[in-house]
């Protein structure tokens, strides 16, 4: 949020906002871990997943905030924080990351990682099905290791003959579009993600020997992200050097060096797992709708507040952090929690019948 909005806070935050944008792959690797883990879940039990239950649980818990944020962006045009909005149909296919035109259509192009997500939650669980049916160490280290050397192989070629031909002057917009926002350049995370997953359901001794090595992990990751920050320190100011190494490889680094911070989160010896933010369960409740309407509400703010917000100061900030939480606890509470309730009652019947049966008794 500080990375989309810096333009409008405190010079002094910029340091810290013009890296904002990695807090996407953070997210990332969280999803591939968390979703990793729920559908690697049923082969610890000897079972296979259900496809449809999956697809099902994404869709109560994606679709609608998502939808009814898409029906004001094109129903009020006062509502977009830019006049430009892609063709909906990029909206409804979750296409709009590899068709995006940014240098016309920014508004709502926020949801690119969103996208991102959506084609993450249809093929892996197709993929764990197909290698499950042999399964294979090697060849799932194979799998993962194609991925990251496809992803690395992409964005150079695309540095060396789509970006480098243009020279600085429309370098940003072609980077943003073919190397930023396509699926296929943004999958180091998300494989981080599930590579941790892997080995805390199939390689639980592995496991059990990182969690008692969460400090290591700590000092490993904050290394490894420093390593990041310094490659993608001029990412837009230069086509050679390191800002060339950092395309190339800097998002496998900087995702490595993620999922060793999220694996030290989770260990009892690590330092992270010791401490409790403050209001940090709040925002991770509100995280996806904050995620969807940060932006338009602050231009909202702009536009009926102008005398609060005319200034990069302290009051600015106060009037959007406090309009933003607001308006995402009523997206939440008013669109996002009842659909996710609708989903536990749809799904608590069927459960309760599977355990009944497994009593041998009459379901109710």
């Amino acid at each position: 949020m500080l990375f989309h909005l810096w333009l409008l806070l405190p010079t002094s935050l910029f340091p810290v906002a013009r890296f904002g944008w990695m807090g996407v792959d953070l997210f990332f690797v969280l999803s591939g871990y968390l979703i990793g883990l729920q559908v690697l879940r049923p082969y610890t039990r000897g079972e296979r997943p259900s496809l449809l239950e999956f697809y099902r649980r994404r869709i109560y818990r994606i679709l609608p905030a998502y939808l009814f944020v898409l029906f004001l962006y094109f129903t009020f045009s006062g509502w977009r924080e830019s006049e430009g909005i892609s063709p909906l149909w990029q909206f409804l296919t979750f296409t709009e990351n590899l068709f995006v035109d940014y240098s016309v259509h920014q508004a709502f192009s926020h949801v690119w990682s969103l996208c991102v997500e959506e084609h993450f939650y249809l093929v892996l669980p197709l993929l764990v099905l197909w290698m499950m049916r042999k399964p294979s160490f090697r060849r799932t280290a194979t799998v993962l290791g194609l991925v990251v050397f496809f992803g690395m192989g992409v964005r150079a070629y695309v540095l060396i003959h789509t970006l480098r031909p243009l020279g600085l002057d429309d370098f940003p917009l072609a980077y943003i579009e073919d190397i930023y926002y396509p699926t296929y350049t943004r999958l180091d995370g998300l494989l981080v993600g599930v590579t941790l997953a892997l080995l805390q359901r199939f390689r639980p001794e592995w496991w059990a020997s990182a969690m008692q090595r969460g400090h290591l992990m700590l000092v490993s990751g904050v290394a490894l992200i420093g390593t990041a920050v310094w490659l993608f320190a001029d990412r837009f100011s230069s086509l050679t050097g390191v800002a060339a190494w950092g395309t190339v490889i800097g998002f496998p680094v900087l995702s490595l060096g993620l999922g060793l911070l999220v694996a030290s989160s989770v260990s009892r010896n690590g330092l992270l797992s010791r401490f409790r933010v403050p209001g940090a369960s709040l925002l991770a409740t509100l995280a996806f709708s904050l995620y969807l309407i940060h932006k338009e509400i602050v231009h909202l703010d702009r536009r009926f507040f102008p005398i609060l917000t005319a200034g990069r100061d302290a009051k600015a900030m106060l009037v959007y952090g406090i309009s933003c939480v607001a308006a995402a606890a009523i997206l939440h509470l008013g669109v996002e929690r009842p659909f996710v309730q609708l989903r536990d009652r749809v799904e608590r019947p069927a459960t309760q019948t599977i355990e009944a049966q497994m009593r041998d008794e009459p379901a109710l």
